[in-house]
């Protein structure tokens, strides 16, 4: 039998926060629990991140207090998905729990990709989408260009849109967080 059709193990989000509390992993390890599997990230770019601290920034300035912004930490999407996502913006509400936020305290969940954009569109957005995210925004360093996924059915989302440099975009969940999508890319 052939190590690619075998049967895998699919870690619980449980399980996979045990090995960190091992010390299997550490803080600064660069992995994610996906439908049960553990991903490596690849390391933080110069682009990437400076992609993330405009974000960041951009949010926490203009958000007047209604939602936190949580960059790089995780998200239960459910028991066998805690990706870490570059940028959350998150219910208030999110202070109050013992664990990590479920999609149902998530207003807006931003990739910002340069090396993984195949990852982030091809295995993440399904996850979200799946898990009813309401909006997923992939902010596209190879191509520079910002991806918006809205409307949640099944693994997919019904509304895409391509923001270009030059084009602005808000959050559905805050429709005057108006910004130019080139004011995030580095």
């Amino acid at each position: 039998m052939s190590v690619l059709h075998a049967p895998t193990y699919r870690w619980t989000v449980r399980e996979f926060e045990k090995l960190g509390e091992a010390g299997i992993f550490h803080e600064g390890d660069r992995v994610e629990l996906l439908d049960g599997q553990i991903v490596v990230k690849e390391p933080i770019g110069y682009r990437h991140a400076q992609a993330v601290n405009r974000l960041s920034n951009f949010f926490a300035r203009r958000g007047g207090g209604r939602f936190h912004v949580s960059p790089q930490n995780p998200v239960n999407l459910d028991e066998r998905s805690q990706p870490q996502p570059d940028i959350c913006l998150l219910d208030l509400r999110a202070d109050d729990l013992p664990s990590h936020p479920s999609p149902d305290l998530i207003f807006l969940v931003i990739e910002v990709s340069d090396s993984s954009v195949r990852y982030d569109r091809e295995d993440k957005r399904p996850a979200y989408a799946r898990q009813g995210v309401r909006e997923f925004w992939l902010l596209n360093l190879e191509d520079n260009v910002l991806e918006v996924y809205r409307e949640p059915v099944g693994d997919t989302f019904t509304v895409e849109r391509i923001v270009h440099p030059e084009e602005t975009i808000a959050p559905l969940a805050f429709p005057d967080l108006v910004a130019k999508a080139g004011d995030f890319i580095p």
